[in-house]
């Protein structure tokens, strides 16, 4: 989300940077009383006096900026997955979520049977929760919550910390 965020700004920028710049060309066209360089000048003065809230294109944009507007307000009103979780036990670090989720994944793709495993990890308030998956024979499910369980103590993560791990065999191809 923060990519998209930053290309919205960045338009967002560059439609202000150019609309500022035709508004400052067009008054000081009109201060110098040169002719109008991209607005025509009566067509605008009479559009603007004889509009009113109730024609129908009026309407119809209020309603479009009115939903996008409530559109933007609900994406960032959403619950968005962090970026960093605290370190409780070290006052004010913070670790990357990506990096702690490589590892975990790591730590449960050493364990001997298991392989191409995924970690996902999120924040509840001062603990973590992690689900891993992993293609693997279920009877290594304790092995590979020791190596998680190894690794989250490594991370000094919280020790109330979840842990969800589902172990699937792998699919035979014939």
């Amino acid at each position: 989300m923060r990519v998209v965020n930053r290309l919205a700004s960045l338009l967002l920028a560059v439609i202000l940077l150019g609309g500022g710049l035709l508004l400052a060309a067009e008054a000081a066209a009109v201060a110098l009383d040169l002719p109008s360089l991209l607005i025509d000048r009566a067509g605008w003065f009479n559009t603007l006096t004889s509009t009113t809230v109730g024609d129908p294109v009026i309407f119809a944009i209020a309603i479009a900026v009115g939903v996008v507007g409530l559109l933007i307000l609900l994406t960032q009103l959403r619950p968005w997955t962090p970026q960093r979780l605290e370190v409780p036990l070290a006052d004010g670090w913070h670790l990357h979520r990506r990096s702690v989720e490589k590892r975990l994944a790591g730590a449960a793709d050493r364990v001997p049977g298991v392989r191409d495993a995924r970690a996902r990890v999120r924040r509840h308030g001062n603990s973590w929760s992690s689900r891993i998956r992993a293609i693997g024979d279920p009877a290594t499910r304790p092995q590979v919550e020791r190596a998680i369980r190894q690794e989250l103590d490594r991370l000094a993560a919280p020790p109330a910390a979840r842990l969800d791990i589902q172990l699937a065999r792998q699919r035979r191809t014939t």
